[in-house]
C-alpha cells in the first residue's frame, strides 16, 4: 500500500484551508450538523451494518451504537463548535526589544493531524469540526467495527464541503486494514500530529510505533475516594453517575476507594449501582460490608489484577483504606492520569487531594463524567491527554493549534 498521493492531496489541502474565513468555516460547520439530522436514516442504517458484526454484550458496542438521540446530540456539539471564537491569529506574546524589533507570538494551525480511533464513529464528526474550525486538515484511521458508520459520515461531510466549493481531501478517510495505520505512522513529510484515541493497546502501539509526533490519549482508568468525611447523602449519586452514565467511555468510575472508617456507609453508597446490574469486586473489609445488603450474584471478592482495570463495563472494583495517604498511594499506583475525584466535606483533604493527585482533572465532589470537551465549554474534543507536553486533559481548539513567531524591524542588524 502506498497511500503518498493521499497524504500529498490533504497536505495541499491544509495549505488552502489558510485562506477560508472564520464565517465560511462557521457556515459549513452549521451545514454540517444540519445534514447529520437531515441524513439519520443512511447513517444509522450504515451503523447498523457495522452493529450486525459485534456481539452486544462486547464493552465497545455501546461506542458503536449511533442513535437518533446521539446524532442530535452530535450536531449540537458542532454547532457549538462554530459558535466559538477562532483560535487561530491570537497575539499569545508581544514585546518590543531594546533595538525596537517589534516580536509577537502568534497562534496558528498544525496543519495536518492524523486521528488512529478504533469503534468510536461520533470521533469522525468531532475530529472534522474541530479540525476545521483551528485551519487544520485531517486524516482519519478508524477501525474495520466502524467502517460502514465512519464512510457514511465522511460521505455526508464531502458533500456538504462540494456545495461550499471547498477541497474535500481537507478530511480524508483512509482503508480500515494495518497497513494504513502503519503508512500514516511514518508520513512524517506529510503529518504534523497523530492523536490516537481507543484502548491502551493502540495506544501503546501508536507511542511505541509513529515517527510522527503523537499525544497520547490514554485509558482511562478513574478514581473516586469517599473519604471519612464525605457526605453520604450526595456519594451514592456521584458514584452512580460516575459509573453507570455510560460504562464504555473512557471518564467512567472504575474503583471506588473508601476509607475503613467509612464502611459502614458502603452498602448505602453502592444502593443506586443495584439497578443497573453492576458487578462489584471488592477486597474483603468492603466484601464483609456488603454482604446480604448488595446483590450475592453480582458482588465478587476482587484480586490484584482488578486494580488498574479500565473496565469499560457494568463492573466496578473497592478498595479499603486505612489513612488518606494510602489512597493517594493506590491512586498513583494504578491510576492512569486520567481523572480522578474525592467526595468529601473536609476543605484541608479537598485541597491536599487536588495538590497530590496526577491527573489531568481532579474532582471534589462531583463524577468524573464531567470530564469531557463539550463539558468543559470547548465545544467538543479531540481526545482526553493523559500526558503533560503541550495538551492535557480535554483537547478542543486551543489544544490542536500551535504557534510561530513574527518579528517586524527597521533594518536593524545583528552585532
Amino acid at each position: 500500500m502506498n497511500l503518498n498521493k493521499t497524504f500529498v492531496a490533504v497536505q495541499d489541502a491544509s495549505r488552502n484551508m489558510l485562506a477560508l474565513s472564520d464565517k465560511k468555516i462557521n457556515q459549513i460547520l452549521l451545514s454540517v450538523a444540519d445534514a447529520a439530522i437531515n441524513k439519520t436514516d443512511f447513517i444509522l442504517s450504515e451503523n447498523q451494518k457495522d452493529l450486525e458484526h459485534m456481539p452486544s454484550t462486547d464493552p465497545k458496542y455501546d461506542r458503536l451504537r449511533l442513535t437518533k438521540s446521539r446524532l442530535q446530540d452530535i450536531a449540537a456539539d458542532i454547532r457549538n463548535v462554530a459558535a466559538l471564537p477562532s483560535p487561530l491569529g491570537k497575539v499569545l506574546k508581544e514585546s518590543i526589544l531594546p533595538n525596537g524589533l517589534k516580536i509577537k507570538r502568534v497562534s496558528v494551525p498544525f496543519g495536518v493531524i492524523g486521528i488512529i480511533y478504533e469503534a468510536r464513529p461520533n470521533v469522525s464528526f468531532d475530529v472534522f469540526s474541530l479540525c476545521l474550525k483551528s485551519g487544520n486538515a485531517c486524516i482519519l484511521k478508524g477501525g474495520s467495527d466502524a467502517d460502514y458508520s465512519n464512510r457514511a459520515i465522511i460521505s455526508v461531510i464531502h458533500e456538504v464541503l462540494e456545495h461550499f466549493n471547498v477541497d474535500t481531501h481537507i478530511v480524508e478517510l483512509l482503508p480500515a486494514d494495518r497497513e494504513a495505520t502503519a503508512e500514516l505512522l511514518h508520513a512524517n513529510d506529510y503529518v504534523d500530529l497523530i492523536i490516537p484515541r481507543g484502548s491502551s493497546s493502540l495506544i501503546n502501539f501508536v507511542r511505541q510505533n509513529a515517527t510522527v509526533p503523537v499525544i497520547e490519549t490514554g485509558a482511562g482508568v478513574c478514581h473516586t475516594l469517599f473519604d471519612r468525611y464525605g457526605d453520604i447523602s450526595i456519594g451514592p449519586s456521584i458514584i452512580a453517575n460516575a459509573k453507570t452514565r455510560r460504562v464504555s467511555v473512557c471518564n467512567a468510575l472504575d474503583c471506588l476507594i473508601i476509607e475503613a472508617d467509612s464502611l459502614a456507609s458502603l452498602p448505602d453508597l453502592c444502593l443506586p449501582l443495584q439497578s443497573s446490574n453492576v458487578e462489584i469486586f471488592a477486597d474483603e473489609p468492603a466484601y464483609h460490608s456488603l454482604l446480604g445488603k448488595y446483590p450475592a450474584d453480582l458482588l465478587r471478592l476482587a484480586s490484584e489484577k482488578c486494580y488498574g482495570r479500565e473496565f469499560l463495563d457494568y463492573k466496578m472494583a473497592i478498595k479499603t483504606v486505612n489513612s488518606f495517604q494510602e489512597a493517594l498511594a493506590h491512586i498513583r499506583k494504578h491510576g492512569s492520569k486520567h481523572s480522578e475525584c474525592i467526595i468529601t466535606d473536609d476543605k484541608t483533604r479537598a485541597e491536599w487531594f487536588c495538590r497530590e493527585v496526577d491527573a489531568a482533572c481532579v474532582y471534589v465532589n462531583a463524577p468524573t463524567s464531567f470530564t469531557d470537551g463539550a463539558q468543559f465549554g470547548l465545544g467538543a474534543e479531540i481526545g482526553i491527554s493523559t500526558q503533560k507536553l503541550h495538551a492535557r486533559g480535554p483537547m478542543a481548539l486551543e489544544e490542536i493549534t500551535t504557534y510561530k513567531w513574527i518579528v517586524e524591524g527597521s533594518g536593524q542588524t545583528r552585532p
